[in-house]
C-alpha cells in the first residue's frame, strides 16, 4: 500500500465518517518514515524534556526512526480542566484552543509552537489518553490533534488506580466500549487513532481482542507481551512468541508494535526478528538508559560521553546523560543558557579541580561556630538570601518537564546511589524544578565518576574482579533485589525491567560467554532452560542471574535495573503467599507431578502453577505498584 493512500471503507470494514480523508494503517505508518524504535508512553515520565534527551543520542539523519509517545493523559481531566492541560501538555505558551476550533487553526493566528509536538524538534509524536467515555475522549483528542501525529488509547495500564477509574487494562472485559472509544475517534478526528493492549489468557482470546481494536479503526496496534496480572514482583517475562503468532494471524497490512523485554540496544533488533513486528517499544529500559535507541560508537570513537572497559563492554556515562538532561531543561524549559562547565573528565586530564573540591568540602565540614566567626554578619545575610531564593523557586506550578526531575534522576543513577548514598540523600532533599540545586548534584556526580574512572585505571580494571557488582555488593544468583520505578507508563513503567536479550549494541558478550541464543518467541534475560520464550546458559532453571551478568557495568555507566523473576521474588520473601494459598499451590504442584509421572500431563498444564501464583498474589501488588529508589 502506498504512503499516499487514504483510509477507505475497505480498511477493516469501517468508514472514516465525516471530514477529510486521512491516512490509515500502513499508509500512515509509512508517512511517518516507518520508524522501528518507539519510546513508550509513561505517566509523567515520557514528557517533552525526556523525549528530547532520548532523541539527542540519535544522529540527525536517523531521527525519523524514533517515534515517541506523550505521557498518559486522563481524558476527562484534559477535556474539562485548564490547569490540568497546562501542567501536562505544553504545545504553545498560551492555553490550547477548545475542541470547537478547527485543526487548521494554527495557520490562522494561534500561538506559535513551543514544546510538546513542536514540528521542528518533537515529531513524530503520539499523544496517549486513558478514557472510558467516547464523547469525553473525543473532546480531549480534538484539543491535542493539531499538535501530534496520532492519538493513542491506553488499554494496558494494570495499576490499582486504573481499576478504580475503569480504564486501561480494566476495559478489556468490555470490548464493546473499547470499540466505541476507538471508532468515535476514527470517524471524527482528523488524525489517526492507535491503541496499546496487553495479551489475554489465551492466544485465541488475544487475537479476537486485537481484531476488535483494528476493526474499530485503530491504525497501529501495540501489543505488550504480558497479561494484566503481570506487574510489580510478578512482572515476569514478556511473551514474544504470542506477538509472533499474532503477526501471522492478522492481515499483512496490519502495523504491529511489540513491547516488553527491552533492556539494551541489541534487544531491539532481536525483538524485531523474534516477533516480526514493525517496530519495538521500550519503557523502563529507556528510563535507565535514554541512549538505548542509539547504536554504541565504534571502538576508538567513544569520546568523553561513552565509556568502554577493558573487556570491550561499555555504555553512556551517567554524568554525561545528567548533563544533557539539565542542558535541555535550561534551554527549552527555563529558556536560558546552561552554565559553563568544564569538559567531562577522562583519565589523563588535569585534576586540579578535584583538589579544589576537596578543599571546599573540608572547609564546609568545619565546626559551625568557626564558620560563623569567620563569615560574621555576611554569612547570616547569605543564609537569609538563600532561604528567600528557595521560597521564590517553590512558587507556581512546575509543569510536566520540571515535575519529573527527581524520579528521572533516581532511575538513571540507581546503581550509583546504591554505592554513593550521599548522592541519594542529596537527591531526596532536592525539590523538583530547582535547577541550581540539581547543578550542585551534577557536580557531585561528576566527581564520583571521575574518582571511579581513576580507580579503574589504577587497578587495571581489577576493582570489579572481586565479585562485587556495580553497587559494591556481591550479586545474588537469583538476580537483583529491587527495581526502581517512579510511575507506571501506559502499561506500567516497570514492565521492561525484567529481562532482555543478549548483548548491548556492538559490545561483546560477558567474559564468561553467557551469550544467549534466542528462540523465535523471544529471549529472556536470564532463563537457563528453554521455556518457549528464550534460552540461555544459567543454573539450569529460570533465573535473572544471566541478565545481571550480561547487563552488568560499572556504576558510572547507564544500565538497566533487572527485577527478579516471580519465583525468585517468592524465594527471597519479596512476595508471600498466605497459608491457604501455599496449600493450594502445593496441591496443584503435586497433581502436576502425578500427571507427569502417569504420562497424562498436557502441554497446556505446564504453566498452570505459575499462573496460579499470579492469581493468588494479585492483591499483594496493590501495594507494590511503585517501588522507590534508594
Amino acid at each position: 500500500m502506498g504512503s499516499t493512500a487514504a483510509v477507505t471503507s475497505s480498511n477493516y470494514g469501517v468508514n472514516p465518517g465525516p471530514g477529510k480523508a486521512k491516512l490509515h494503517g500502513r499508509a500512515f505508518y509509512e508517512s511517518l518514515g516507518s520508524p522501528k524504535h518507539v519510546l513508550a508512553p509513561m505517566v509523567a515520565q515520557s514528557e517533552f524534556a525526556w523525549r528530547m534527551l532520548t532523541r539527542s543520542f540519535i544522529a540527525p539523519s536517523d531521527q525519523s526512526n524514533l517515534l515517541a509517545y506523550s505521557p498518559m493523559l486522563h481524558a476527562r481531566l484534559y477535556a474539562e480542566k485548564e490547569p490540568y492541560r497546562q501542567n501536562t501538555f505544553q504545545p504553545t505558551r498560551s492555553p490550547c484552543p477548545s475542541s470547537s476550533s478547527p485543526s487548521s487553526a494554527t495557520a490562522n493566528g494561534t500561538p506559535p509552537p513551543w514544546l510538546d509536538g513542536n514540528p521542528s524538534i518533537d515529531r513524530p509524536l503520539f499523544v496517549q489518553f486513558c478514557a472510558n467515555d467516547p464523547d469525553i475522549l473525543l473532546e480531549a483528542a480534538k484539543r491535542v490533534a493539531p499538535y501530534c501525529d496520532a492519538v493513542d488509547l491506553n488499554l494496558g495500564c494494570p495499576q490499582g488506580i486504573a481499576r478504580k477509574g475503569h480504564y486501561g487494562a480494566f476495559l478489556q472485559e468490555d470490548q464493546e466500549l473499547i470499540y466505541r472509544l476507538i471508532n468515535t475517534l476514527h470517524r471524527n478526528l482528523d488524525i489517526p487513532v492507535t491503541a496499546k493492549i496487553r495479551i489475554l489468557e489465551t492466544r485465541e482470546a488475544t487475537l479476537a481482542y486485537a481484531k476488535k481494536v483494528l476493526n474499530a479503526g485503530a491504525s497501529i496496534l501495540t501489543v505488550h507481551g504480558r497479561r494484566r496480572e503481570q506487574k510489580g514482583h510478578l512482572t515476569g517475562l514478556a511473551d514474544w512468541s504470542t506477538i509472533r503468532w499474532l503477526r501471522g494471524q492478522l492481515p499483512p497490512e496490519t502495523v504491529l508494535f511489540a513491547n516488553g523485554n527491552i533492556l539494551q540496544h541489541a534487544d531491539l533488533a532481536r525483538c524485531l526478528e523474534a516477533t516480526g513486528a514493525d517496530a519495538v517499544m521500550s519503557a523502563e529500559g529507556n528510563l535507565s538508559d535514554p541512549g538505548l535507541f542509539a547504536a554504541p560508537p565504534p571502538p576508538g570513537q567513544e569520546g568523553r560521553e561513552y565509556w568502554r572497559g577493558r573487556d570491550g563492554r561499555g555504555g553512556w556515562r551517567v554524568d554525561a546523560v545528567f548533563r544533557r538532561y539539565l542542558d535541555i531543561l535550561h534551554r527549552f524549559v527555563a529558556e536560558q543558557d546552561p552554565p559553563a562547565r568544564r569538559p567531562l573528565f577522562v583519565p589523563g586530564d588535569d585534576t586540579a579541580w578535584m583538589d579544589e573540591m576537596d578543599a571546599a568540602a573540608a572547609e564546609a565540614e568545619e565546626p559551625a561556630r568557626k564558620k560563623q566567626k569567620r563569615s560574621g554578619a555576611d554569612g547570616k545575610n547569605n543564609n537569609n538570601n538563600n532561604k528567600k531564593k528557595k521560597k521564590k523557586r517553590d512558587n507556581g506550578p512546575l509543569g510536566p518537564n520540571l515535575m519529573g526531575m527527581q524520579p528521572h534522576m533516581f532511575h538513571l543513577l540507581r546503581h550509583l546511589v546504591t554505592r554513593h548514598t550521599d548522592i541519594r540523600d542529596m537527591l531526596a532533599r532536592t525539590s523538583n524544578g530547582d535547577l541550581e540545586a540539581y547543578e550542585t548534584i551534577l557536580t557531585a556526580v561528576e566527581r564520583k565518576v571521575a574518582d571511579g574512572l581513576l580507580e579503574y585505571e589504577r587497578t587495571g580494571g581489577r576493582m570489579f574482579d572481586d565479585g562485587e557488582d556495580e553497587g559494591g555488593r556481591t550479586p545474588k544468583t537469583n538476580g537483583t533485589s529491587t527495581c526502581t520505578t517512579t510511575s507506571p507508563d501506559g502499561e506500567t513503567a516497570t514492565k521492561d525491567a525484567v529481562s532482555s536479550a543478549a548483548g548491548g549494541g556492538q559490545d561483546p558478550p560477558p567474559p564468561n560467554g553467557s551469550q544467549q541464543n534466542g528462540l523465535e518467541g523471544g529471549t529472556a534475560a536470564g532463563e537457563g532452560k528453554s521455556n518457549g520464550k528464550g534460552q540461555g546458559e544459567d543454573e539450569g532453571e529460570e533465573s535473572s542471574a544471566a541478565a545481571v551478568r550480561r547487563c552488568r557495568r560499572p556504576w558510572w555507566v547507564a544500565q538497566p535495573i533487572v527485577r527478579p523473576l516471580p519465583r525468585e521474588a517468592m524465594a527471597k520473601g519479596a512476595i508471600q503467599l498466605s497459608k491457604k494459598d501455599k496449600e493450594k499451590l502445593l496441591a496443584e504442584e503435586e497433581e502436576k507431578k502425578k500427571a507427569s509421572k502417569n504420562g497424562t500431563l498436557k502441554p497446556s498444564d505446564e504453566g498452570s502453577a505459575a499462573v496460579s501464583v499470579i492469581d493468588v498474589e494479585a492483591r499483594v501488588l496493590e501495594t507494590d505498584d511503585k517501588l522507590l529508589a534508594g
